[in-house]
């Protein structure tokens, strides 16, 4: 016993020393960066900007992960081509819709048209995941639901470059949406805006949802122990399709304003955002939704600012193509320093 705790306390020094060097690492090219002048106030602005709309994206993704997690205690991380569907999906009805020529007499229905059928494929393509492909694998050891569920994220890829094709499509930003407002002296793109409105009501509503409704109370009883509360007469299987459902519904919300943003869709779209938005739910307390929010949005800044900030003091050329570097650091820092999240427990959970 004594060697194995001597053991253990040798890794968590090591761990420590490890973040700490990182943490220097990075303080110091910050330090760089800025005593050298060699990025201007207005591209700040700018990585700010851009960093909190893409944050913003993450976070509603990440809302996905926490509410599944929240319910199932499992990662979904096959959540990312649910959010693909949706923007083919959205590429598609976007398409028909300008085609036929409402996109320029009604573009406000055009969207709001694009944007619903987007959320109802998403929503469809959750139920139907949770129905086949982890509902009969409930009561399976937690790495079970894991390995399906990186099995049907490549199953839904692959299924999407057979039907869609691999090239990448155009999406269009509607004329709404395009141009710029000027919003105390800086100027922001109106898509960025909207997301993050978006994210603010999405935030807001579920939240209200889950603290006030029935459906949401019966969600936060599941979430604590499921079986005494279908003793209590709730019914658990209705309560897990509802919490895929909604996370469906958000990740169509996703998929639209992420293509109008990036401009384009395509079979892997679905990976990197997946993936940094499952590093922002853990960043802010997987479980909490105010901390899947704040993860997002801090996620989203590092990505934006941080190479600029950190990499270019050390003369690293394209530093903003190491970005999805910072979504990898920032996951092991978290897990290192604080495995519960920024609004979580402090403790690591066992599984």
């Amino acid at each position: 016993m004594p060697a194995r705790r001597a053991r253990l306390n040798l890794v968590t020094v090591f761990l420590w020393v490890f973040g700490g060097a990182i943490l220097a690492l990075a303080a110091w090219g910050a330090y760089l960066t800025l005593s050298e002048g060699r990025i201007s106030p207005s591209a700040w602005q700018s990585l700010i900007v851009a960093g909190v709309a893409l944050g913003s994206v993450y976070a509603l993704i990440a809302l996905c992960y926490t509410l599944v997690y929240g319910i199932l205690f499992m990662i979904n991380f096959a959540h990312g081509e649910v959010f693909m569907w949706g923007a083919f999906t959205a590429f598609f009805a976007a398409t028909a819709l300008n085609d036929g020529g409402m996109i320029d007499a009604s573009p406000v229905l055009a969207f709001f048209l694009t944007l619903l059928t987007s959320m109802l494929v998403s929503m469809l393509v959750a139920i139907l995941l949770e129905r086949i492909a982890y509902r009969p694998l409930r009561n399976a050891p937690r790495l079970v639901p894991l390995i399906t569920a990186i099995g049907a994220s490549l199953f839904l890829a692959n299924t999407a470059r057979g039907f869609f094709g691999s090239q990448s499509r155009g999406f269009g930003v509607p004329e709404a949406l395009d141009g710029t407002w000027t919003i105390f002296g800086v100027e922001v793109d109106r898509i960025q805006v909207v997301v993050l409105i978006t994210v603010i009501v999405a935030v807001t509503v579920l939240s209200l949802f889950v603290a006030k409704t029935k459906t949401g109370k019966s969600m936060r009883a599941v979430a604590a122990d499921g079986e005494i509360a279908s003793l209590m007469g709730i019914r658990v299987d209705r309560v897990i399709v509802t919490t895929f459902a909604i996370g469906g519904l958000l990740a169509g919300v996703a998929a639209v304003l992420f293509s109008i943003t990036f401009e384009s869709v395509s079979f892997t779209m679905g990976f990197r955002p997946g993936i940094a938005a499952f590093t922002a739910a853990v960043l802010g307390g997987i479980g909490s939704i105010s901390g899947a929010a704040l993860g997002g949005v801090m996620l989203g800044l590092l990505q934006s600012v941080g190479p600029a900030l950190i990499l270019t003091g050390y003369g690293i050329p394209s530093s903003f193509q190491l970005k999805d570097a910072f979504t990898f650091l920032v996951l092991v820092l978290v897990l290192i320093f604080r495995p519960g999240g920024l609004l979580g427990s402090s403790e690591a959970e066992k599984v």
